[in-house]
């Protein structure tokens, strides 16, 4: 059992007589040692997932752009740079501003936004940094376009087109039309391509299936293209894709760049879809808990619950290298996860105390409840990276 006196201990400010909160972790602790709940990094999986990615594309001239609502932080924002990526993704303007302040300098914000204190801030982003919007609106062009003008500045405009989702993005040529005819009439606006990003298709379990759903998507894109060749207007970038569809897309011919996220991490959900062999990422993302009960027999009580890790793609699994009769995580309440033994008459007494991983089922919104990453290698803390995004959603 470990020592756990690093995890409950507290500081005191001996001049206000107020109570720290401990570190979480420091450089140099040891996996055990690392306060529950926390999220952990593997690095190596980390360093090894980054560089895969970045090779696959870069072998097809495929540029990538990975997006950052997956981890949030700018160290890795810089990692992933350091690995050939072009720039980043961020889904909301107030993402994207820790990576600006950082010094990432190329940014698209692939989602619509509306609204003058939007506009404002995305035009104030563009005196900083190369920036690029989406929109699948006219209406949305307008106040972008006349404050980029009375600003100085020049953003790239993609409009969204819908290749399958069904969520945003036009589904004409005439709108695309329309589109590009409104960000044309603006000084302070520049037609960047086309945003063609199919979300529902990453999660497609079958390989098969989800080669078939990619491949649709990148020639509902080429239909784009096509058209707009057609009219004598080149497309210079058609973006989109994602962890689940990266290696159709990037062999599609149709897509310039790619927005994986999640690769970085592998989730629960991503490692349990179909893969084929030479393209399969590892799991680098885990949730440090502790057993803290073990008052039932054939269960072990944990202290990471809904408070702690995100539920809407799965439970969070528990991690072994040897999975047979591992406990199976079963409930999540708020600050309790209950896990089921190989047997229902088991004694887990043995398990008081005991550190677990879990690897949770979505890795976007259980980062967004962290303030950090425990960066982890080979049992020992290296590092602790800020995730300076979170929160930021509007």
């Amino acid at each position: 059992m470990p020592d756990s006196d690093n995890t409950v201990s507290t500081s005191s400010n001996a001049a206000s007589g107020r109570l720290a909160v401990p570190p979480v972790a420091c450089p140099g602790d040891s996996l055990a040692q690392v306060a529950t709940p926390s999220l952990v990094l593997d690095l190596d999986a980390f360093d090894a997932n980054v560089m895969r990615m970045a090779s696959a594309a870069a072998a097809r001239g495929v540029a990538v752009r990975p997006h950052a609502k997956a981890h949030k932080c700018v160290t890795i924002a810089r990692a992933q740079m350091a690995a050939g990526a072009v720039g980043i993704c961020c889904q909301k303007l107030t993402e994207a501003i820790p990576f600006v302040n950082a010094g990432i300098g190329s940014i698209h914000i692939s989602n619509e936004f509306v609204g003058e204190a939007r506009v404002a801030l995305a035009v104030a982003m563009a005196s900083r940094v190369s920036l690029s919007v989406c929109v699948d609106d006219v209406r949305q062009v307008a106040p972008l376009g006349k404050a980029a003008q009375r600003a100085g500045v020049r953003i790239a405009v993609l409009p969204e087109v819908d290749v399958g989702q069904g969520r945003c993005g036009v589904d004409s040529t005439d709108a695309v039309g329309e589109l590009i005819d409104a960000i044309d009439h603006y000084e302070g606006l520049r037609f960047g391509g086309l945003q063609a990003y199919h979300g529902s298709a990453q999660h497609v379990d079958g390989w098969d299936a989800r080669r078939d759903t990619a491949r649709l998507a990148a020639d509902r894109a080429a239909a784009y293209v096509r058209f707009l060749a057609a009219r004598g207007i080149a497309c210079p970038v058609v973006t989109g894709g994602g962890t689940g569809t990266a290696e159709f897309d990037i062999e599609s011919g149709v897509y310039t760049e790619i927005q994986p996220g999640s690769y970085v991490f592998l989730d629960g959900h991503y490692g349990s879809l179909e893969w084929r062999d030479d393209w399969r990422f590892r799991h680098g993302l885990f949730l440090a808990s502790t057993v803290m009960s073990t008052a039932r027999a054939g269960l072990i009580v944990c202290d990471a619950g809904l408070k702690s890790v995100a539920t809407d793609s799965g439970l969070p699994r528990f991690w072994s290298s040897q999975q047979a009769g591992q406990p199976y995580y079963r409930t999540a309440s708020d600050e309790h996860g209950v896990l089921e033994l190989a047997s229902p008459d088991e004694d887990g007494a043995p398990w008081l105390g005991e550190p677990i991983l879990l690897v949770p089922g979505h890795c976007d919104p259980t980062v967004n409840l962290y303030d950090r990453y425990v960066a982890v290698r080979h049992g020992r803390v290296e590092a602790l990276w800020p995730i300076e995004a979170r929160g930021l959603s509007q």
